[in-house]
């Protein structure tokens, strides 16, 4: 299978845990049966995951065939657990492919250090918005000049 190439998938999580600083499971959900069958199962990945990563000082681990992020904070420890070939990184192009969307996320959360929101879907409805909506003095230099893209296809097209 690992010359195969595998067809894409939405089901990229295979499981979110919290656990405490002695490795107790505050909160888990698990999303794959064929990987996590049960309860006895979840519970001795924990206890595998937790002695590999408690006195590490990482933010990723590859543990029995899953990409596994984390981070502690006080006396918590946050997993991701996912597929072996998903990629925990996000890549230079793909962030400037999307900046302006991001510059508009930040701004939305943002503003000269105070938080202004902090629910993502209200951050996410507002950047959403389309650019004709949008009065030309609240644009972005780079929605201008998307906005200046289709103008100029469509009048060639015509």
């Amino acid at each position: 299978m690992d010359g195969m190439l595998l067809a894409p998938s939405l089901y990229a999580i295979k499981g979110i845990a919290i656990l405490d600083n002695d490795g107790r499971r505050i909160l888990a959900n698990y999303y794959d049966a064929d990987v996590f069958p049960g309860i006895k199962e979840q519970k001795a990945f924990e206890k595998s995951l937790f002695a590999k990563t408690a006195k590490a000082n990482g933010e990723i681990i590859m543990l029995d065939g899953l990409t596994c992020l984390y981070r502690s904070n006080v006396d918590l420890f946050f997993y991701v657990m996912g597929s072996v070939h998903e990629n925990e990184n996000v890549e230079k192009r793909s962030l400037f492919d999307h900046l302006d969307i991001i510059m508009l996320a930040l701004d939305e959360i943002c503003d000269g250090g105070i938080i202004l929101e902090s629910d993502p879907n209200a951050v996410v409805s507002r950047v959403a918005l389309r650019t004709d909506d949008i009065p030309l003095g609240e644009q972005t230099v780079a929605q201008v000049f998307q906005s200046a893209k289709e103008q100029l296809k469509w009048s060639l097209l015509k």
